[in-house]
């Protein structure tokens, strides 16, 4: 990798920060805060980390200064990560000596020293989020036992960190991303360069293997069993990194029929057998490393490993080792092993995928990267220009594809001046911000806060259990409306410079303006005019410290970082919402009619505080209670055929987790039958009790 080429890549990333620091929607202290936050997203985006969170805050433990910069915490695993940036803003990027990078991680060893070494409550400042963090690392004792500084810098590391520091008897990880290495795996791609298992390291020793010709040429296979302590530990490393070309994320252990649940109860039960009960693995490999002796072939270590088949089986091993603290000494997990020689990887990989996943049925939608939704919704937005005609929004379907279609139509002046004049950076989102405004708007805040990863998977689980429909012109308006009325409040929340959990605090208001306003609101006049109303972003003002206020008084004792991921949260919030008053904003008195569902495309009518009233009231009675009304309303003869049409449109509704959201006349006629079935007597006491 040249220097010219790292240069190039550090001034691409300069420039990409800076404009962020002229959109009006990022208020961050310094552009040392805007790095870290650019990289730590995009290393989240391609599986380097899992629910990591930027968090600019520093301090002193007693009379020790600690500064950190961000955070990823998995209870699972038992691991913390702390991010600690060095900045300078050089270009080109200078060396940096060890000893500068090696202080910036003693600073943040000073604060895993707190969270460890019964300091938590002397951190100061107390009552902000890297405070909470470390009483709430404290309290989990000994079920975080790996820490981890990520030193993050701008420049060139002049020589090595070393592997480990030590605090209160903790051995603390190190591990560094300099612009080499940030080149290497955001400018390059080279995202799986990082894996490299050594099998003496993890296994204790070789591994035995059966090499199998491919008569084809395309390709090397190989044929093991690996201990199942040596993939727990290959994972305790890498983690979600070694799925990085897989369909699936880990699905659970719970329900009677889950293939989890059968291989943890062959862990338990018959540890032994798992070898003859398993399906196995099916990996890739950049390198595979071979030793001979006396005839036999031994796997000595294995460059660029991602688990292609058999996530599931990796990730229940290391769930049963770390968690659940079963042995798995007699473990032994087949593994098939293909380097391709010629060809394409990623399209090997795709067809290994399909053709090993069809005995588990895997919907198409689980191949995230090439799922037909994100390919509509790119069409869409190359296709869907703005009132003016000469701009359009840009929907990165791949990380880095605004880049390459900007270096694609630089190769004339014109056409590049053309390209970032229809397609400006700022009207720029990829698949992790198009989950978070959705998932916030249909009433999951509670999974926003779990970060961009893992709310991504939740987005598009329930996508398909929904069998929601394909997307269209009308639906990507609403989706750019919405991803200007979400920007805007995290641009409104970040001025009032909250001292914790800005980003909660966004995705509940979003959350909270969905329920009150019934989901229903004129989102063809925020794409008309790009922006919302001033009455809008008042109202928006005016509900964010009630919002706050909401989620403090709701977290009691409880760690608010954790508490914030319930569903019990959201539930109890609900509860306490801010009231709509009239007159209302233009936003929410002229909104859809027809059912209001996110993907209609229906004239405007007017409405008023009382009709979102209505429409709130009609959305608390459940799925049983308007088919109860239907059926005893049309077999009393209480409700005419017309009414108790309505309460069977409502309880399906009502069943899809209200998508679809009533209109005031449905809402007024709902609750009207409700009302006069409840007063002839013919609800059963159980279904008083429900509704």
């Amino acid at each position: 990798m040249s220097e010219d080429a790292t240069a190039e890549f550090a001034r691409t990333l300069a420039a990409e920060i800076e404009e962020a620091r002229d959109d009006p929607a990022v208020d961050l202290p310094s552009t040392e805060a805007l790095f870290t936050r650019t990289v730590i997203e995009a290393l989240e985006e391609i599986g380097h980390f899992e629910a990591a969170f930027d968090l600019a805050q520093e301090g002193r433990v007693g009379r020790s200064p600690f500064q950190i910069s961000g955070y990823a915490i998995d209870e699972d695993a038992g691991h913390l990560t702390l991010f600690a940036t060095h900045y300078s803003g050089d270009l080109p990027p200078r060396r940096v000596p060890a000893s500068e990078l090696l202080k910036t991680a003693e600073r943040a060893s000073t604060y895993v020293a707190a969270c460890i070494g019964g300091l938590a409550d002397r951190i100061e400042p107390s009552n902000t989020e890297a405070g909470d963090l470390a009483r709430r690392v404290a309290s989990l004792g000994e079920r975080i036992d790996r820490f981890r500084i990520m030193v993050l810098t701008d420049g060139i590391a002049g020589s090595a960190l070393p592997a480990a520091i030590e605090s209160h008897g903790k051995t603390v990880g190190l591990d560094l991303y300099d612009m080499v290495r940030l080149h290497r795996v955001l400018g390059e791609g080279q995202t799986r360069a990082d894996i490299d298992v050594n099998l003496l390291e993890f296994a204790g020793h070789r591994v035995a293997c059966l090499p199998v010709a491919s008569e084809a040429g395309h390709y090397e296979a190989y044929l093991a069993a690996f201990p199942g302590e040596a993939f727990s530990r290959i994972y305790d490393r890498y983690g979600t990194h070694l799925l990085e070309l897989n369909v699936r994320a880990f699905l659970g252990l719970s329900g009677r029929k889950s293939v989890n649940a059968e291989l943890r109860r062959t862990l338990v039960e018959q540890p032994e057998m798992f070898l003859a009960f398993n399906n196995g693995v099916v990996a890739t490999a950049d390198e595979i490393r071979l030793e001979r002796e006396g005839g036999a072939v031994f796997l000595t270590g294995l460059r660029g490993l991602q688990i292609v088949n058999g996530g599931q089986t990796i990730a229940s091993l290391h769930r049963a080792r770390r968690k659940e603290s079963i042995g798995l000494g007699l473990v032994e997990v087949p593994i098939k092993i293909i380097r391709v020689t010629e060809g394409n990887l990623e399209e090997m990989v795709s067809s290994i995928s399909r053709a090993a996943n069809r005995q588990n049925a895997v919907q198409q939608a689980d191949f995230s990267a090439n799922d037909p939704f994100h390919r509509e919704v790119e069409t869409l937005a190359n296709n869907s220009w703005l009132e003016s005609g000469r701009s359009r929004w840009f929907y990165e379907r791949a990380r880095g594809s605004w880049l390459a279609a900007e270096q694609k139509a630089s190769y004339r002046t014109t056409e590049q001046r053309a390209f970032r004049e229809q397609t400006p950076k700022a009207r720029r989102f990829g698949k992790l911000e198009l989950a978070r405004y959705l998932s916030a708007w249909d009433g999951f805040p509670w999974r926003v806060a779990f970060g961009g990863q893992k709310n991504f998977q939740a987005f598009m689980q329930r996508r398909k259990e929904q069998a929601a429909s394909a997307p269209d012109a009308a639906w990507f308006r609403r989706l750019i409306a919405l991803t200007i009325l979400y920007r805007t409040t995290e641009r409104l929340v970040r001025a009032m410079k909250f001292p914790a959990y800005g980003a909660n605090i966004a995705a509940y208001l979003v959350a909270a303006l969905g329920e009150r306003a019934g989901g229903l609101i004129d989102f063809d006049l925020i794409w008309r005019q790009q922006c919302v109303t001033p009455e809008l972003e008042a109202l928006i003002n005016a509900w964010a410290p009630l919002i706050d206020q909401a989620l403090r008084t709701s977290v009691g004792s409880r760690n608010p970082t954790e508490w914030f991921k319930k569903e019990d949260c959201w539930v109890d919030l609900r509860n306490h919402l801010p009231s709509l008053t009239d007159p209302l904003p233009s936003e929410l008195i002229r909104t859809p009619v027809g059912g209001g569902d996110f993907t209609a495309d229906s004239p405007a009518t007017g409405r008023n505080v009382a009709d979102h009233a209505l429409i709130q009231e009609c959305m608390r009675v459940p799925s049983a209670i308007w088919i109860a009304t239907a059926e005893a309303g049309q077999r009393s003869g209480v409700l005419r055929y017309k009414s108790t049409g309505i309460c069977i449109a409502l309880a399906n509704y009502a069943a899809g987790g209200w998508r679809r959201r009533p209109s005031v006349k449905q809402a007024k006629h709902g609750l009207e039958s409700v009302g006069k079935v409840r007063a002839a007597g013919l609800f059963d006491e159980d279904q008083r009790e429900a509704g």
